[in-house]
C-alpha cells in the first residue's frame, strides 16, 4: 500500500521534491497511462494546499479531451487555442494565470477557480501529448516554485504515456 507523507511543514521546493519522489514510486513499473495520470492528479490534489482542481487533458483528434482528475466535474473538450489549457497547448508554454477573470477567453469549468497553471506535456521530440491543469480558488496562488514543481511532475507522467 502506498502512503503519502505529511508535507505541511516543507517549503514549496521541498514539497515538490518529495512529490516527485512519491510520483516516481507510484508510476514505477506501471504502464497504464490512465492509472498513472489518476495517481498523479490525486497526489497533487491531496498534497498541494489551496487547490480546487488538478488533472489532465489529452490531445485527441486535434482537441484536448478530459483525462483523469480530482475536483468538480469539468469541461470535457477544449479546442487547442481556447482558454488557458488550449493556449498552453497551442504555444507549448506553461501559463500561470493569477486571475482567470482577466484571461481573454477563459473557460470557466468551475466557477470557484480564481487562478490557474497549465503545463504542456511533450514527448522527447516536442510533440504535444496533453496538459496538466491545476486550479485554485485563491487569486495569484501559483508562483515560480509551483511552476518548476508541476513541470517536473508533468515530465514524470509524460514519460509514462
Amino acid at each position: 500500500m502506498f502512503t503519502t507523507s505529511d508535507l505541511s511543514d516543507r517549503t514549496k521546493a521541498e514539497l515538490y521534491q518529495q512529490l516527485a519522489s512519491q510520483l516516481r514510486a507510484l508510476v514505477e513499473g506501471e504502464t497504464d497511462a490512465v492509472a498513472n495520470m489518476a495517481n498523479c492528479a490525486a497526489l497533487i490534489f491531496h498534497s498541494v494546499p489551496g487547490l480546487n482542481w488538478a488533472g489532465f487533458y489529452l490531445l485527441k483528434g486535434g482537441e484536448l479531451v478530459l483525462g483523469p482528475f480530482q475536483g468538480q466535474p469539468a469541461c470535457i473538450r477544449i479546442a487547442v487555442g481556447s482558454g488557458v489549457c488550449g493556449t498552453a497547448a497551442e504555444t507549448h508554454t506553461t501559463l500561470r494565470v493569477p486571475d482567470v477573470t482577466k484571461f481573454k477567453g477563459h473557460i470557466a469549468c468551475d466557477s470557484a477557480s480564481r487562478s490557474e497553471i497549465v503545463v504542456p506535456m511533450l514527448t522527447s521530440d516536442l510533440h504535444l501529448i496533453g496538459v496538466l491543469d491545476v486550479d485554485s480558488p485563491e487569486l495569484d496562488r501559483f508562483d515560480a516554485d509551483d511552476e518548476a514543481g508541476l513541470k517536473t511532475l508533468a515530465e514524470i507522467v509524460a514519460r509514462k504515456l
